[in-house]
C-alpha cells in the first residue's frame, strides 16, 4: 500500500470537532436521528466508538470495546470532561488509521473481524453519519468532501438493501436525483428528510469549514 492510505479521516473528523462547538448543555437532552437516542447518548456512542476504532487500527484484538458489542449508549454515561476527552480522542483516531499498516489485514472491533480496509471505510462512514446525526439534532450546518461522499456511497451500495443489523438500517428509498451527501445518508438507512421538531429549533452559529457541502451505526 506503499506510504499512502484509502481514505483519510481528517476531514470528516475536524468537522465533527468544529460541531462540538456548537453543542449546548440544552442540547444534550434533544432528540437525534438515532431513534432512542439522545445528543448525550450520541455522543457516549462517539466517544465509544472512537476508541475501539482507534484500537481496531493498532490491531489491539483484546483492547476493551474490541472483542465484545459496545454497550448501549446513554447520556448517564457522558463523561463530565467529554469536551476535552472527546476531541483527544478523535485525534487520536485519525493518527491511528494514518499509519498504512492499519489498513493491512485484519482488524477487529465490537466483537466483528473483518479485513481491514473495510474497517476503516466503517469507521469513516460512522463519523460522517454520527456528524450528520449531531449537526441536524442542534441545528449546525453540515458539509462532506465529495470524494469522501463517492468512497462513502460505493462501500455502502454493497451492502444488502435490508441493511445489517449493528451497523446499517436498511435503504432508505429516495425519489429523482439525490445530492450525494442524501445517497450516503439512505444507504446508511438513514431519512435525509429528518429534521429537529420546531420546539427545539434555535439558530446555530455556522461551524463548518468545508467547501462543500435513522438507523443507528
Amino acid at each position: 500500500m506503499a506510504d499512502r492510505v484509502p481514505l483519510d479521516f481528517d476531514p470528516p473528523v475536524r468537522q465533527l470537532r468544529a460541531l462540538l462547538l456548537g453543542v449546548s448543555a440544552e442540547d444534550l437532552s434533544a432528540a437525534t436521528p438515532c431513534p432512542d437516542w439522545t445528543v448525550g447518548a450520541l455522543l457516549d456512542h462517539i466517544i465509544g466508538l472512537s476508541w475501539a476504532f482507534a484500537q481496531a487500527a493498532r490491531k489491539g484484538t483484546d483492547a476493551p470495546g474490541g472483542s465484545t458489542p459496545p454497550p448501549e449508549p446513554s447520556a448517564a454515561n457522558l463523561p463530565p470532561h467529554w469536551r476535552s476527552r472527546l476531541p483527544a480522542m478523535l485525534e487520536d483516531l485519525v493518527t491511528a488509521w494514518k499509519d498504512p499498516v492499519s489498513w493491512t489485514g485484519t482488524a477487529r472491533a465490537g466483537g466483528v473481524t473483518m479485513p481491514a480496509a473495510e474497517m476503516g471505510m466503517v469507521a469513516v462512514n460512522e463519523i460522517v453519519m454520527h456528524g450528520w446525526d449531531l449537526a441536524q439534532a442542534t441545528g449546525q450546518e453540515f458539509a462532506v468532501d465529495p470524494r469522501i461522499l463517492e468512497t462513502l456511497i460505493e462501500f455502502l451500495s454493497r451492502g444488502p438493501a435490508e441493511g445489517t443489523p449493528g451497523m446499517f438500517g436498511p435503504v432508505v428509498p429516495l425519489t429523482g436525483e439525490a445530492a450525494l451527501l442524501d445517497q450516503a445518508l439512505a444507504l446508511a438507512g438513514r431519512d435525509p428528510s429528518w429534521r429537529r421538531s420546531r420546539r427545539q429549533a434555535v439558530p446555530r452559529p455556522r461551524t463548518s469549514t468545508d467547501r462543500t457541502r435513522p438507523a443507528r451505526t
